[in-house]
């Protein structure tokens, strides 16, 4: 299964702003009913055959973030942004070519991280290991997380967004 992210709007059948309902039942749409894990956690996440865990972050019975985490074994899941395969490019290699795209930027407190803030898009991994193939942890990114507009305010920019009405 191709899950293609598409912010800020969602990913898969998972759409940021659904109501909690909507977003466990999409959640549940994702799990594969021939071998449930038992990590899986209704309402929360799936754990899917191929290694990829989908979780749901809902706040004010609202989704607001969606994350794609453990890297899968398998090509049978894939996590797409726009034709490019997050897990399975180098992670370098994946902020070089989404930075043709957009401005994308090491996290200031992790710098195995890289947030491009204008697609509320984040990527994470362990730890940084750019020139090690075999350190897959780090040589890979290991989740990425797709957030509502205002996800990553601070407490300022919060109120800013409140007093504009957005």
């Amino acid at each position: 299964m191709d899950f293609d992210l598409a912010p800020p709007n969602g990913g898969g059948p998972l759409r940021i702003g659904m109501t909690r309902q909507s977003a466990n039942a999409a959640l549940d749409s994702l799990r594969d009913l021939s071998t449930v894990s038992e990590s899986d956690r209704p309402g929360q996440h799936v754990l899917r055959p191929s290694g990829l865990m989908i979780s749901i972050h809902c706040m004010r019975d609202m989704l607001e973030a969606v994350e794609l985490g453990r890297r899968p074994s398998t090509q049978t899941d894939r996590v797409v942004f726009r034709d490019l395969d997050v897990f399975a490019i180098p992670a370098r290699e994946l902020v070089r070519r989404i930075g043709e795209y957009t401005s994308i930027e090491a996290d200031p407190d992790d710098p195995a991280s890289f947030v491009a803030s204008d697609l509320l898009l984040c990527f994470w991994r362990p730890f940084a290991a750019d020139d090690e193939p075999e350190e897959e942890q780090g040589y890979y990114f290991s989740s990425v997380l797709l957030a509502r507009p205002g996800y990553y305010d601070t407490p300022a920019q919060a109120a800013e967004r409140l007093q504009q009405g957005l």
